[in-house]
C-alpha cells in the first residue's frame, strides 16, 4: 500500500507538471510577438505622488525635474501597455526601432518626461504591432476616451481618499465604465496610479487580473497639484 500510495502522488506531480507545461506553451507561442495580446491598459499616473517619491529618494535628475518643475500636472499618461488575459509582454523588438524626436516632443503635454515617452516605446510600443506615429496616436486617442473626475483636476490641498471612492468617481464620468475595468495603484502611503483597461479598439475592457493587482488600502494620499 505505501508503493502505490507513493506511486500515485508521483503520478499525480507529473500529470501537474505537464498540465504546466502546456499552459505555458501555449503562453509562449505568442509571448512577445507584436501585435499578439488581448487588451490594452492605459495607466494614468497621479503625478505629484510621482513627484514627491522621487523627492524623498534624492532623485532629481533630469527626466525628474521635467516633470516635476513648476507645471501643474495632476493625472499624466505613464503608458498604454498590451496584455494577455494573463501576463503580458514586453520588450518585443530588440532592438527597437529607433523614435522619431519630434514623436517624442509631440507627446510632452501627455507624457512629460522625454525618457518615460522612449522608454514606453521600448518596452510597451514595439509589443503594439503598430508603427511608432500610430501608437503614439492610439494614445492619445484611449487618453480623450477616459474623462478626469473634475474634483481632480485642480486638487489644491493634500486629500485622503479610499480607492473604491476613486474608482467609483472615474465611473461616474465614464459612461460605460465598470469596476471591473479599473482599478488603483498605490505605494506605502500615497495614490500611484489609476489604469484603465480598454480593448484594442479602445472601448471599456473588463480585466480580472489587473483589478487582482490593485490598491488594497482603506485610504492613500492624493499629494495637492504643484501650485494649486
Amino acid at each position: 500500500m505505501p508503493r502505490l500510495d507513493t506511486i500515485s502522488r508521483f503520478l499525480i506531480s507529473v500529470g501537474i507538471i505537464l498540465c504546466s507545461a502546456v499552459g505555458a506553451s501555449a503562453q509562449d507561442r505568442r509571448q512577445n510577438a507584436p501585435g499578439e495580446f488581448d487588451f490594452y491598459v492605459l495607466s494614468l499616473s497621479w503625478s505629484p505622488s510621482f513627484c514627491e517619491a522621487a523627492s524623498e529618494r534624492g532623485n532629481n535628475g533630469r527626466g525628474t525635474q521635467a516633470q516635476c518643475g513648476g507645471r501643474p500636472y495632476s493625472f499624466v499618461v505613464h503608458g498604454l501597455w498590451p496584455q494577455y488575459e494573463r501576463g503580458f509582454p514586453e520588450y518585443c523588438q530588440r532592438p527597437s526601432p529607433r523614435l522619431a524626436r519630434s514623436i517624442m516632443s509631440s507627446m510632452l503635454d501627455l507624457m512629460p518626461a522625454p525618457g518615460l515617452i522612449y522608454n514606453e516605446w521600448d518596452k510597451h510600443g514595439t509589443c503594439s504591432g503598430l508603427g511608432e506615429r500610430a501608437y503614439f496616436e492610439a494614445i492619445r486617442k484611449a487618453r480623450a476616451t477616459v474623462k478626469i473626475p473634475e474634483e481632480f483636476l485642480q486638487l489644491s490641498e493634500p486629500k485622503t481618499v479610499a480607492p473604491d471612492e476613486l474608482e467609483t468617481a472615474f465611473i461616474k464620468v465614464n459612461p460605460g465604465l465598470s469596476n471591473s475595468a479599473i482599478s488603483v495603484t498605490c505605494d506605502s502611503k500615497r495614490l500611484s496610479e489609476v489604469r484603465i483597461c480598454l480593448s484594442k479598439d479602445l472601448q471599456f475592457h473588463s480585466c480580472e487580473e489587473i483589478d487582482r493587482r490593485a490598491c488594497r488600502r482603506d485610504q492613500v494620499l492624493m499629494p495637492p497639484v504643484r501650485g494649486g
